[in-house]
């Protein structure tokens, strides 16, 4: 039997495979419809129209001429249009054209068709306790790294006899 130590070791390596693997399908959705990863984010925000460019970029961790540059080639490919607000003249309004509509409805329906080619099968009770599971350890990772990062000097120095 496996310690503690080597169970968390290969649940931390399966979930990084997870991870890896979630976002190459979300690569390959992408560019089946002729989009990066970061674009087809954009064009979702955007088809939910509360899109503000310089708060998805706070929220992605990313440079706002980053989202600059996604949104011009999202423009360039006729898959959204940009209005000064009628609200606020300093702000840009932006949304789906109708290919951009198109498009996004593709995105979604092909995921959800991968969605059910994976999971549907898979027992309702174990689906349940692995959201329940993961939702707990989302919220754990997240108030971890919400923390003050651990400095080197706090970390227990090895003595060498």
């Amino acid at each position: 039997m496996e310690s503690k130590t080597e169970e968390i070791e290969t649940a931390i390596g399966s979930l990084g495979r997870l991870a890896d693997l979630f976002q190459r399908r979300r690569t390959q959705l992408a560019r089946g419809v002729g989009l990066t990863g970061q674009q087809w984010r954009v064009l979702e925000e955007i088809s939910t129209e509360h899109f503000l460019p310089s708060l998805f970029a706070r929220e992605r961790e990313c440079t706002p001429a980053a989202i600059s540059k996604t949104l011009r080639q999202l423009l360039g490919k006729d898959l959204i249009r940009a209005a000064i607000s009628s609200k606020d003249g300093r702000r840009r309004r932006y949304e789906l054209t109708g290919e951009g509509r198109r498009v996004i409805e593709r995105l979604r329906e092909d995921r959800r068709w991968a969605i059910r080619a994976i999971w549907s099968d898979l027992p309702g009770e174990e689906v349940a306790r692995f959201a329940l599971f993961a939702g707990e350890l989302g919220d754990r990772f997240e108030r971890f790294a919400n923390q003050p990062t651990r400095q080197l000097a706090d970390q227990p120095t090895r003595k060498d006899p």
